[in-house]
Order: structure tokens, then sequence, then C-alpha cells
């Protein structure tokens, strides 16, 4: 997989959702590089990365991936952060390796069997429908839903929105978006979250976009109430925190985190 790396200090990993890439944390990562080596990954079939064939162990593989990269860059241990079905990605690699784990930081957690797709991307997962509609529903979605999402900070976005679209532009553009957003079926993908939830041991911090029309408030709410010791913070934001809060963001986790960048 891509890796993207900034800064200095205490590693800190983050694990983007879909349809996005390491693009999503530019703001965060500018505002702690200063202080963390900030490393933030691009998904299979997303960004710069490749696909890879999906299966029912898909994200335990992505667990092991992100273990393979600790290794590679010879991290005892670091903070993890995930956005969306980075989220999910970040509860199984905690869960595995919770010794690797200093602390843990989930952003609209999409990690509930009882997540229904994004409306517009639900089209897509009906066969047949989907490969008719997949041109529309990819058009409408990048010129229209996803630049809405960014209203505020449009104009400095335009550079992070291009790079999500990336993997997905020229004639075959909309059907590899469509392939990706077939990952599975969440009661399936996402059966085993809640119980994993209840066994994490590292300090959890979670935040919630208070206009997340994606993510239900209801998820990071159960979710806190899992966990133990978990803080659930709500931000002035919808789904995408990290590109239109990533002040508000970035002072959270440095307080989160607290001395644990001077560890090394």
């Amino acid at each position: 997989m891509y890796l993207l790396s900034r800064g200095s200090g205490y590693p800190v990993l983050f694990i983007h959702g879909m349809p996005t890439s390491s693009h999503l944390w530019d703001g965060v990562i500018e505002r702690l590089r200063g202080q963390f080596t900030c490393l933030a990954v691009d998904l299979p079939g997303l960004g710069r990365s490749p696909s890879i064939p999906y299966s029912a162990k898909h994200l335990e593989l992505l667990a092991e991936k992100m273990e393979e990269i600790r290794v590679q860059q010879g991290f005892e241990k670091w903070h993890v952060v995930g956005h969306d079905a980075g989220s999910a990605v970040a509860i199984h690699y905690a869960h595995r390796f919770p010794e690797r784990v200093d602390h843990l930081v989930l952003l609209s957690p999409a990690v509930f069997p009882e997540l229904k797709p994004f409306s517009i991307f639900r089209l897509l997962r009906v066969p047949v429908i989907g490969e008719l509609l997949a041109p529309l529903v990819s058009l409408v979605f990048w010129k229209m839903a996803m630049r809405l999402a960014v209203e505020k900070r449009r104009s400095e976005m335009r550079g992070a929105i291009e790079d999500f679209r990336a993997p997905f532009a020229g004639l075959r553009g909309a059907w590899r978006l469509m392939s990706v957003l077939r990952f599975g079926d969440p009661a399936d993908v996402l059966a085993d979250v809640p119980a994993m939830l209840q066994q994490l041991s590292a300090p959890t911090l979670i935040c919630q976009g208070a206009s997340d029309r994606a993510i239900p408030h209801v998820f990071a709410e159960r979710a806190a109430s899992m966990i133990r010791g978990a803080r659930l913070v709500i931000v002035d934001s919808g789904h995408y925190l990290p590109l239109n809060r990533p002040e508000v963001l970035a002072h959270e986790m440095r307080e989160f985190f607290g001395q644990a960048a001077l560890a090394n």
C-alpha cells in the first residue's frame, strides 16, 4: 500500500475510509507534523494503491498489513486513527495487536452490522441496476455530493477531492467505483466488531460530526458506551471531519495523546 509519511516525533497511523485516500488527512497532518511522525496509507483500490480481491477476512487482512507497516518502520507502538470504514480497520488492528496501540481515535465510526451504505451508493450495490446507473451515480457523487460535503472549504479541498477521484477516472472509472463499493455486506463484514469493542484496552477517543448524514450518531454513542473509558466528542461538521475541521481534530488529538509524544 502507498504510505505517506510527514513530520517527526511519536508515530501516528491514519487510516481513511471510502472512497477517499491518504490526502483526507492533509489538514490534520499539517497541524501535527511538528510534534508527531504522521503516516497515512492508501487502502487497496483507493488513492495510489492497487486493488486486491475481496475476501471474507478483508478487514483482518488489512489489519495485518498495518502491522507489516509498523514493523517495516521500526516503531514499537503508535497511535492509530481511523475515519469511516477506516475505523473498522483500526478496531480490527487494535483488537489483533493491542500491545502495539498506544491511543485509538475513531472518527464517524462505520463499525456496526446495521450500517446502511450512503444513500447514493446503495444503487451501485444492486446487480444490473448498479451497472446501468454507475456513470450517473459517479457523476452526481463527485460533482455534487462530495463538493457539497466540503462547501465551506471548497477551494482548498479541490486537490484532495481530485486525488480521491483519480482511481475512478476514465471510461471505466464509474464501474471501478461500483466494484470498490460492493466490498461486502456490512451485516457480514462488521459482524464481529461489537464484540471487539468491548475487549479493546487502548484509551479511545470518538469524534462524530453534528450534521453527519452518512453515519448515524447512535453508532458513535454506542461505540463510546461499549469501549471502556472511551470519550465522545461532537464536532460542528458533516461526515468528512478531517476535511472540514482539521484544526479541531488536531487540537483534540494533541490533547488526547498528551505527553505520549515525548515517550520516545
